[in-house]
Order: C-alpha cells, then structure tokens, then sequence
C-alpha cells in the first residue's frame, strides 16, 4: 500500500524546527551524498520485526514480561568485532537467563547495539592545555583522538556507521539462532560465575535454575527451540538525518518505520515537546522510548504521552527513569501516580546507569555499582507501593574484563580503574558486574512476582 502524500511530507517536518545535538557539517553538498547513500541502501530491521518486538513490549508492559536492555554506552567502528560483539550478546543472554528464573516469566532482550554510534554532549567543544576542538559526538559523527582532523565532523562516517550496523546485526542474527543461545551451555557459563567464591551468595540461585534445567531435560522439553533467542536492537535516535534516511513506508500499510533499528529512544536532552525529535519520532511506527530525568513534571509526561501514544497502544511508547539512586524514591512515585490517570498503558523500565555518574579526583567519570543497584531496588520499591509493574531495566555493559565502575564483587576500587578503562563515553558495568546486578534483580523480581 502506497503512503499517502500527507503522511510522507509529515516526516520532514522536524526540519522546520529546532534541532538540538546535531552535527555541524562543513560541506553541506559533501553531507547531502552522504545521507543520499544511507538512503540507497536496504533496510537494516524489517516492519514484521518491529511489529512484534511491539508485541512483546505490550506483554511486558500489562505485567507478563520483564525488558532487559545493555550493550555500550556509545559503540565504536573500531569494538565490532566478532570476539566483541560475542562477548557483548553472551553477556545479555546470561543475564536473561538468571532473570527470567527470578521474575518467573519471558524476558524481552534488546540490545544497545548496531546503531549506538551517536552521542549527546553537555558542551559542543573540548579544551585540553589551552587548545579547544570540537567534543567528540561518537563515531558515527568524529573521531576521539584529539586532533583537529580527528575531531572534524565527518559526513562519510554516517554510510560507515550503517555498514558497520549491518555487520553488527549479521553476528547477533547468527550468534542468537545459530545454536550459541542454547539454553543449556547459557546456564552453565553462569554456574561458573556462582562458583566463583566471591559470588557465593548467588550459588543458591545457580543451583535452583540448574535443578529447572534438569527437569525440562528429563520432562522432555524441545531443547532444539531452546537453541535460538529472539533478539532486538536498540539506540537512541540523535541523529535525524540518519534515522530519516533510513526510514520507510510499509508496504503493507502505507505508514512509515524506521529500519535504522527495531526500538529507538529519545534522549532526555532532545525531549523538549515542541522540538524536532519529538515530531520526527510520534510520526513513526517503531516501539519508541523517551527518558524520564528528575525534572520531568507530570504535566510534561502526559503531554509527551498525548504526543508519542495519541491512540494509546500497548507496547507503543517506553518511559526510561533515569533518576539517581537518591533521588529515585521521591521523585518517581508521582510520576507512576499521575501516570494512572493518562489512561495509557506505557511500559515503564529503570535505567540506573546515568543518574548516577561522578567523576574521581584523578578525572576518570565512573559510577558506583552498589549506586546502580539502589537505584534498582528503588525502582522496584516504587512501583511496588504504586501498584505498577517494574518492566524492565536499560543497562550499559560490555562483555569485556573492563574496570570502569567501581566496586562488584571484584572490589574494583579507584586505584584499580585506571587497570582497563576503555569507555570512549560512559563507564560500562563489566562482564561480572553485569551478571551480579542481574542474580540481584532476580531477587527482587521474585519478590515481587510473590507480591
């Protein structure tokens, strides 16, 4: 079915207003072929995808599903790698596995993964021993080393960022339906975990998903269909031009999607409700998210509601609080309470990553992990007394051996941090990290499935 003419002049009407975080070109003809070629090329996700990660995001948000969200805080062309890209899906796979033991229903994974190339930033320059360049925006715009070639906004890293995502998107396809997912070899790379003896409070867990392991394998479950996952990509849409290009009219239905991933989100700097991002994404079909900072109002939430979910559809819009751990107890109650009254059934997941940043006396930014999980269990507990559902968590994390947040079961302490830290953005939650933060929350997903 053909779009209507409406419909397709309607999604460029974010250029009419303000557009915040964008890159700043040189050669305007230079970028013009750039994004001409992006939008030559095929789609990266499918309608029929996205139509059923809604699906499964409408499930989640009437309560029968938990949403599990992690990758990098900001990919690189240089980390898709096969090795990198591996450890990164093992990782969400483990995790997944510990909490739908826990929570006692499916577990919706989604990646950050194949498109987080793109980076916000709280100022458009950097200054280092008196000389001042452009801030690094992520690969997909500049370069990190700081040079002036480097840090040039570089329009030929948009076609570079779409290749890489459809390399990135080859490996997850293949690593989740190829016999890697197997359920079987998930569960017993966490049971190396749990004997670990730093991990010993978690072996109890262990033992009680391997003992359901064992069962299913002597009732006879297909474990065949236990080899292969569903998996769904995930990225904050920054950057219009790119998300534009790679948007197409369903053939189906004449609407439009975004085929630059399956689930896009906007960020809490680019929310404002009369700004270009907000017009671009309530124009799309795509499940969308938008961040929910300290400072939203419950005014201000069902006015983005009214904007994003008009027709009020299960699975549509995602809320992200990203509150910090001493703030998440008073200021997300409200919100749940004004929620109830917007007659929307919005998915409400904790991303307990970026409230909680600090930065140690010798300049690394970092987060503490026990701040991580309090702002967690403060997410549970407000839902709790909301009578809500805690429906997911979105999580930065790598599948690497990195020393970018402190403390964990490993101890990693301010010393330690310059050991390997590799985060070009953000501190990530490491292998172990990430898997401690998940047999966590399946404690307090069983408490309150018993709720």
């Amino acid at each position: 079915m053909p779009a209507r003419p409406e419909v397709v002049a309607g999604l460029d009407h974010w250029r009419t207003l303000e557009v915040l975080q964008q890159p700043t070109w040189d050669d305007p003809a230079e970028a013009e072929a750039a994004v001409a070629e992006v939008r030559s090329m095929p789609p990266l996700v499918f309608a029929g995808e996205i139509d059923q990660l809604r699906t499964r995001l409408a499930t989640a948000a009437a309560g029968h599903a938990f949403v599990l969200q992690g990758g990098d805080c900001a990919e690189t062309f240089e980390a898709a790698t096969a090795d990198r890209i591996r450890a990164r899906v093992k990782t969400i796979l483990q995790m997944a596995v510990v909490l739908t033991y826990g929570a006692s229903m499916p577990v919706v994974k989604m990646g950050r993964m194949a498109g987080q190339f793109a980076k916000p930033r709280s100022s458009d320059s950097e200054t280092r021993g008196g000389v001042t360049l452009p801030a690094y925006r992520g690969d997909i715009v500049n370069g990190y080393d700081f040079t002036p070639e480097s840090r040039r906004h570089d329009p030929a890293r948009l076609v570079r960022g779409y290749h890489t995502a459809a390399s990135t998107l080859n490996l997850v396809r293949a690593f989740t339906q190829g016999g890697f997912a197997d359920l079987r070899e998930v569960h017993s790379w966490n049971r190396g975990f749990a004997a670990n003896p730093a991990n010993q409070r978690y072996e109890g867990l262990a033992r009680e998903i391997d003992l359901a392991v064992r069962f299913m394998e002597a009732a006879g479950a297909d474990f065949d269909e236990l080899k292969r996952v569903e998996f769904y990509t995930a990225h904050e849409g920054l950057l219009l031009e790119y998300e534009r290009a790679l948007t197409r009219i369903d053939s189906r239905n004449g609407t439009p999607v975004d085929t630059s991933g399956h689930f896009i989100w906007i960020g809490e700097r680019t929310r404002q409700l009369g700004g270009a991002h907000v017009d671009f994404f309530r124009r799309i079909r795509n499940p969308i998210g938008v961040k929910v900072g300290p400072g939203m109002t419950s005014d201000e939430l069902e006015r983005l509601v009214d904007l994003l979910d008009p027709d009020r559809e299960p699975g549509r819009l995602t809320l992200i609080t990203r509150m910090g751990s001493s703030r998440i107890r008073d200021t997300l109650p409200p919100l749940l309470e004004a929620a109830k009254g917007f007659a929307a059934t919005p998915l409400w997941i904790t991303d307990p990553m970026h409230g909680n940043g600090i930065t140690t006396p010798t300049g690394y930014k970092t987060r503490r992990f026990d701040d991580v999980v309090d702002e967690v269990i403060g997410f549970f507990e407000a839902h709790r007394g909301a009578g809500t559902h805690p429906g997911g968590m979105n999580v930065e994390l790598t599948g690497d051996d990195v020393t970018e947040c402190l403390g964990g079961s490993e101890h990693i302490d301010e010393q330690t941090l310059a050991t390997r830290y590799e985060s070009l953005c953000d501190p990530r939650l490491n292998h172990m990290q990430s898997l401690e933060l998940a047999f966590l929350v399946a404690e307090e997903l069983a408490k309150h499935s018993r709720r």
